[in-house]
């Protein structure tokens, strides 16, 4: 069983890559210019999912998160997954917004393949991308597409 890590994401720099754990103060202080973006992954898991189901919902996560991770690699910076939902959901993912906006970040984006934003109250994030809602909303094919469209929005802003 393959379970992808979530919380080590590689960013281009030039002809080198480097790991999101090796960060330390200095080089995130010399990027901090180029990275402004930080992309929170949401699996949205109640808990309930067996290591089958709980695969298969990373996996799902993994793929919607390419959509912004490939084609914008170098701008954003993925931070290490939240996994589970509570009752008190909004109030977390706003605080963390918040938080990583203070350390630095000037946009936060919160992506998530089965989880929904739309009961949801998250004002310091910057976008909401849930992958589940716009499957409602777009066609399949349209949905790459529609979320590169969102991510070079909020730059424009």
């Amino acid at each position: 069983m393959l379970i992808y890590n979530m919380g080590i994401k590689w960013i281009g720099r030039g002809y080198r890559e480097l790991k999101f754990s090796e960060m330390n103060q200095d080089s995130w202080a010399e990027l901090q210019l180029y990275l402004d973006t930080c992309l929170v992954p949401f699996t949205a898991m109640s808990g309930k999912q067996s290591p089958v189901e709980a695969t298969e919902a990373l996996e799902r996560l993994r793929d919607f998160l390419d959509m912004v991770e490939i084609p914008f690699k170098g701008r954003i910076m993925t931070y290490p997954a939240f996994h589970y939902t509570s009752s008190e959901m909004s109030m977390t993912l706003n605080t963390l917004s918040t938080e990583l906006k203070d350390s630095g970040f000037k946009y936060v984006v919160i992506m998530s393949a089965d989880g929904s934003f739309e009961k949801m109250d998250i004002p310091a994030a910057d976008l909401l991308l849930s992958q589940q809602d716009l499957v409602q909303k777009l066609e399949e094919g349209a949905i790459t597409r529609y979320v590169g469209e969102c991510i070079r929005e909020l730059w424009r802003k």
